[in-house]
C-alpha cells in the first residue's frame, strides 16, 4: 500500500500573531511553527497502517523552504520519502492543483490530509483534491478499517456520527478520533538524526491561477478584566445582573 500524507506548517497556538502591510499580511517573524495537529493525527493513522498491512508512506507539502524542518520532524515520526512542492500556498485551490499532480503521477492507494489546519481553518483542500483527480472523499473521518480495497470509515455528523464505505484509491480529511492523542508518537533520536539528512524531493509548482485573495485580517479585540465578587454580596451581584441584562 502507498499512503500519501499532506503535511502543513501552521503557528503553534501559543505564539502571539501579528500581522504586516495595514493588515493584509501575516507575520511569521517570532512565531513558532508545529505540524498542523489534524495532519499529526493524520500521520499516525498511517504508521498505523503501515505496522498492521504493510505500507511506505510519503509526505507531502506546499511551501517553501522555511517549512522543511517540520518536514523532516514529521519524518522523523515515521515517514519513509518527503515530497516539497516550492511553491507560496495562496488559496485553497492553488494548494489541492499542486498536490493533485503528485497523487496522479505517484500512484498512491490511500490519501490523507487535516479536514482543515488551525491557521486558516478553510476545510476546503481535501475536497478539491478529491474532485481534482477523481476520486471518492471522506472528510471529518474518525475511523478507518482497510480490508483489502475495501474501506469502512466513521465520519463526525452534527448530534452523531456516520458509517459509509468505499474502496481504495480514496482521499481521507481526518481529524482527533481517527487516531488518539494517547497513539501520537514522539521521534526517537535515531530518526531525528537521520531526518536531518533525509533528501527531500523537491518539486517546481503546477501552473494554477489565483482563485481568491486575503484582503484583510482583524484581530480579536482584547478580552475586558474579570470583575470578582464576594459570594455574600448578593447586591452587587444583582446589580451587575441588571446591567448585563439590560
Amino acid at each position: 500500500m502507498k499512503i500519501l500524507v499532506c503535511i502543513s506548517s501552521v503557528p503553534d497556538t501559543t505564539s502571539k500573531i501579528n500581522f504586516t502591510d495595514d493588515l493584509k499580511a501575516f507575520n511569521p517573524t517570532g512565531v513558532q511553527f508545529i505540524i498542523n495537529p489534524n495532519d499529526e493525527f493524520c500521520l499516525t493513522k498511517a504508521i498505523l497502517l503501515k505496522e498492521q498491512l504493510g505500507a511506505t508512506i510519503t509526505l507531502v507539502n506546499v511551501g517553501t523552504a522555511e517549512t522543511e524542518p517540520i518536514l523532516r520532524k514529521a519524518y522523523a515520526i515515521g515517514a519513509d520519502e518527503i515530497i516539497r512542492i516550492n511553491a507560496q500556498p495562496t488559496d485553497a485551490l492553488f494548494v489541492a492543483t499542486q498536490l493533485a499532480q503528485v497523487v496522479r503521477e505517484g500512484g498512491y492507494d490511500l490519501i490523507i490530509c487535516g479536514k482543515e489546519s488551525i491557521d486558516y481553518n478553510g476545510g476546503m483542500v481535501g475536497g478539491y483534491l478529491s474532485a481534482l483527480v477523481n476520486l471518492p472523499f471522506i472528510n471529518k473521518c474518525i475511523a478507518l478499517n482497510i480490508n483489502g480495497n475495501a474501506v469502512t470509515a466513521e465520519r463526525e455528523i452534527d448530534g452523531g456520527k456516520e458509517t459509509v464505505t468505499a474502496t481504495l484509491p480514496l482521499v481521507i480529511g481526518g481529524q482527533k478520533g481517527l487516531t488518539q492523542e494517547k497513539d501520537l508518537r514522539i521521534p526517537n533520536m535515531r530518526n531525528l538524526m537521520a531526518a536531518r539528512t533525509k533528501a527531500i524531493t523537491i518539486l517546481p509548482p503546477t501552473e494554477s491561477a489565483q482563485h481568491s485573495t486575503i484582503v484583510g485580517f482583524e484581530k480579536l479585540p482584547p478580552k475586558q478584566p474579570v470583575k470578582m465578587i464576594d459570594a455574600n454580596d448578593l447586591d452587587t451581584l444583582a446589580s451587575v445582573i441588571s446591567k448585563l441584562a439590560n
